[in-house]
């Protein structure tokens, strides 16, 4: 399919691998680019082997003179950088790997979700939703599925009406060109990505390029409550169909009777929810009407979300003892996400704060302590945090394991207890995900 055409690979992280292994396969001639040195990639002598032109160690600019088809950018490379710039005059077409693995597939059911925060959830939800009701459902994008991959993986060159769900980052929406979804949102918009892109305008309006290929036959799903997202899309029109979704307001997808409607047609109780806060609840709206214009029928769409604990380190809800109910928010390395934790709970919460010490102010963080029943802190930060948050009920332990057990021990029917520990978790541990692992092991095997 792609045989004699020239293809330049820029970057070789995962979505360059993924965009290699598909080129090859087409037969195309590849020329790949990487800043590290040949002995630090490891495919280097099987790129080598399979016919691959590789340059490493820089990025020269006789490089970027020469002819090619088309360029395959890693989406972390900033398209401000010269030798892409370069490119760009010459009228080189820049593609991330996504848009090339769109141009050789068959035709499938894409259902694309951008925003700043929520996208993994969302997306993590709609895959489960979809596997409720069809055989072939995958997971692609800023996931870590490079959509490449999937192609490859799930022979998408030959089989068509797959149902593909994509988290799309901004810097992968930037250089797409063919790419149409057919069910489409951004769920929010809020400051990001400002060490990348040259405005907040230009990372706002990048955003838009998710359905900037739709028509007729398309849906967009539009957030009535973020005025952010309502102020882009009247800049920057929507060619499709839309259908609304809104906390508050009179939507296509809304709540009344303490239920999530989706026109007309009761979804799910509120209270059948695993997963807490609005911003969840809102997550929850854009599965629901991609499931229902996906043609799920209702009690797969219900009962799959009435199963779903969110995903694993998010305030994910791990078990209930004794009426206590434990939630494993380990992903939160910093107070911002501590504090979205804090606030998706109707009532102060029992917290496990501490870690690493990379010296965070906290001076933010500490106007939430009304949200705080109890403050058990640890690690190496553990002092310092319990200081500087001035919660009156509070305690000093050495590590998790400490923290956690003193929490469930002092704790009430009803009460919630939470690691959100505001902090990476270098001190005692490898990872956040090794953190909430040993977190949830502790809780499982706890006997009040």
């Amino acid at each position: 399919m792609l045989t004699g055409k020239k293809v330049l690979v820029i970057g070789l992280a995962r979505s360059g691998k993924a965009a290699i292994r598909l080129l090859h396969h087409l037969n195309a001639t590849i020329t790949v680019n990487e800043a590290k040195d040949a002995r630090d990639i490891p495919e280097y002598q099987q790129y080598i082997d399979m016919g691959i032109e590789m340059v490493t160690g820089s990025h020269p600019d006789e490089l970027f003179e020469r002819d090619f088809d088309f360029v395959i950018k890693n989406p972390g490379i900033n398209y401000h950088k010269p030798f892409i710039l370069r490119l760009k005059e010459r009228k080189i077409p820049v593609y991330t790997e996504i848009e090339l693995a769109f141009q050789v597939a068959k035709k499938q059911h894409y259902i694309a979700i951008t925003g700043t925060n929520g996208k993994t959830t969302t997306v993590t939800l709609i895959e489960k939703i979809l596997k409720g009701q069809y055989p072939n459902v995958h997971l692609a994008g800023n996931v870590g599925y490079p959509l490449c991959d999937i192609v490859m993986d799930n022979n998408l060159l030959e089989e068509e009406n797959h149902y593909v769900v994509i988290e799309m980052s901004n810097f992968q929406l930037l250089d797409i060109d063919t790419f149409k979804p057919h069910l489409s949102t951004i769920i929010n918009l809020t400051p990001d990505h400002l060490d990348y892109m040259a405005s907040l305008d230009e990372y706002y309006a990048s955003k838009t390029n998710i359905y900037k290929n739709t028509d007729q036959e398309d849906f967009y799903v539009v957030n009535l409550d973020d005025k952010t997202v309502l102020e882009y899309l009247e800049r920057y029109p929507v060619p499709c169909k839309q259908v609304t979704m809104s906390l508050t307001k009179e939507a296509d997808c809304m709540i009344k009777d303490q239920a999530i409607y989706f026109k007309d047609e009761k979804i799910i109780d509120l209270d059948e929810i695993k997963i807490v806060g609005n911003h969840n609840v809102q997550n929850i709206m854009v599965a629901i009407c991609m499931a229902k214009l996906s043609n799920v029928a209702t009690e797969v769409v219900e009962r799959e979300i009435a199963s779903f604990m969110g995903v694993e380190h998010r305030i994910e809800f791990v078990r209930e003892i004794n009426g206590v109910k434990v939630y494993n928010d380990s992903k939160a390395t910093n107070t911002d996400a501590s504090i979205i934790a804090l606030k998706a709970f109707d009532k102060p919460v029992i917290l496990l704060m501490g870690g690493f010490e990379k010296g965070l102010d906290l001076t933010e963080m500490a106007t939430y302590g009304n949200h705080i029943k109890r403050l058990v802190a640890f690690g190496a930060a553990g002092k310092r945090f319990k200081d500087e948050m001035h919660v009156a009920n509070s305690v000093l332990v050495k590590d998790l394991e400490a923290a956690t057990i003193e929490a469930l021990d002092q704790a009430e029917p009803g009460d919630i207890v939470l690691l959100s520990p505001s902090t990476s978790s270098f001190d005692e541990f490898t990872s956040y995900e090794q953190r909430g692992k040993v977190f949830k092991e502790i809780v499982n095997n706890y006997k009040k």
